[in-house]
């Protein structure tokens, strides 16, 4: 596809939930949004205090928490005061079981999903296919329990098409801050036409999210803004599924770099780096990103330099050892295979490290390179790197809320804030693999699961 139709193609993408929003009639979920919810929870996680509380009822209008109640209620007045206000009301009662705030993985890739086709598949699906897909692998994320992502990166703003389309809410799926299209260098980890012949390379530009030098960075960064972006995603280093030789080299200058950030800035956008190697990590860093993705080749100095700076980790130990897993399976290229089987088998206990240097952590998959779904299993892994229980869920609500600068917003359940309301069986301190097994899922008041099963929309 040449980079004109590519072009046309996203942009008509992000055209079209508006178009059908202002068509469409009101759906199941708008209703939902005004009903009263009352969920009685036997046990209630409070993130921010680092504590579990005992039984909790929470009652829930409009899309946001009402009131919150330490034991049981009387619901018969609630359900009256719906009830003459017209409004439907809904009573859940949570048996042995904890809810929390709604999760956030801070690390996505809502459009796409690796598989063993994935690399022939770029001839074949056009923006469009991509765009659909990520309506299903949306709704997967929503129904494992997280309800709010940073989708970090694609490679025609089809998570920005997404987004709008989810918020005007013609499909389920999780609260979208979307980076558009990556950023990086000719031949690094976010050109899109790595490992293609050479007559069709072409030479993606700043437009395409390639830049090679600081006045490319600007030019890309306001690109970004105009496309309705939230946020900038840059790769300073290698990678491990780009089809070139290297996951650790550093792919970016410190200039450019100090470049993309001082435009976000002033647009208001954050700066996430894919950085795995200890040099494209450290000028990351210098240049004032504010988080870090993977590190897996993360040193000491580097460490350091994240603390001093203020600087968020987000580790994604489970695309690591996926791909590690899916190297030996013959999934990939000969030279994706030596990258995967490099990266996997270290990314783990890096994440450990960096906790017990006290780095900042929050919680972060890469799913796509994964089964979109399986978000949770991301828990067990950091657990098993050394992170208490609490602290990982913490990763996944107060942390990475804070991370996205909407620490008011999310990550906590309290009066005032979005109905973003999760439940799994028994406790998660006591046993973290509960967090895969998410029984109830409201966002914004609406009940996307109940019972373990999802709820037609």
């Amino acid at each position: 596809m040449t980079t004109h139709r590519r072009r046309l193609m996203a942009a008509i993408l992000s055209c079209l939930p508006l178009v059908a929003a202002s068509a469409d009639a009101p759906t199941r979920a708008d209703a939902d949004a005004h009903q009263v919810s009352v969920l009685d929870c036997a046990r209630l996680l409070d993130p921010a205090a680092g504590r579990m509380l005992g039984e909790t009822t929470l009652v829930v209008e409009d899309g946001h928490i009402k009131e919150m109640h330490a034991g049981a209620i009387d619901t018969d007045p609630y359900r009256k005061a719906a009830s003459d206000a017209g409004n439907a009301f809904r009573y859940v009662k949570l048996v042995d079981a904890t809810c929390m705030p709604g999760l956030i993985d801070s690390h996505v890739h809502l459009t796409m999903q690796f598989s063993k086709s994935t690399y022939s598949d770029q001839f074949r699906l056009n923006p469009a296919d991509y765009a659909i897909l990520g309506t299903v692998y949306a709704r997967r994320t929503l129904l494992a329990g997280f309800t709010t992502v940073r989708n970090v990166g694609d490679e025609h703003n089809e998570s920005i098409a997404l987004r709008n389309a989810i918020n005007a809410g013609l499909v389920p799926g999780p609260r979208i801050f979307s980076a558009g299209q990556f950023i990086g260098t000719t031949g690094g980890h976010a050109d899109p036409t790595d490992g293609y012949r050479w007559d069709l390379q072409g030479d993606p530009d700043p437009k395409d999210g390639i830049i090679n030098s600081p006045e490319d960075a600007w030019k890309a960064v306001r690109q970004h803004y105009k496309d309705g972006a939230d946020l900038i995603k840059i790769m300073p280093s290698g990678g491990v599924l780009d089809e070139s030789s290297s996951a650790d080299n550093a792919q970016m200058t410190l200039d450019e770099i100090k470049a993309v950030v001082a435009a976000a800035h002033d647009y208001g956008f954050t700066v996430a780096a894919h950085a795995h190697g200890a040099e494209a990590i450290r000028r990351a860093v210098i240049g004032g990103v504010d988080s870090i993705e993977h590190g897996t080749f993360m040193n000491d100095e580097d460490m350091k330099l994240m603390k001093e700076h203020g600087t968020w980790y987000v580790p994604t130990i489970i695309a690591g050892k996926f791909a590690e897993e899916k190297a030996r399976e013959g999934w990939y290229p000969p030279q994706v295979k030596a990258k995967a089987e490099q990266v996997g088998p270290i990314i783990q206990a890096t994440a450990g490290k960096a906790y017990k240097a006290g780095v900042k952590i929050a919680f972060g998959t890469d799913a796509g390179v994964y089964p979109h779904g399986e978000n949770a299993k991301e828990f067990e892994y950091m657990v098993q790197a050394g992170m208490p229980p609490m602290f990982v869920l913490q990763a996944a609500t107060t942390h990475a809320a804070e991370l996205l600068h909407k620490q008011d917003e999310f990550g906590q359940i309290a009066v005032g804030r979005h109905a973003d309301v999760i439940a799994v069986p028994g406790n998660p301190l006591d046993d973290i693999t509960a967090m895969q097994r998410v029984s109830f899922v409201m966002k914004d008041g609406v009940v996307y699961k109940e019972a373990g099963k999802p709820v037609a929309q």
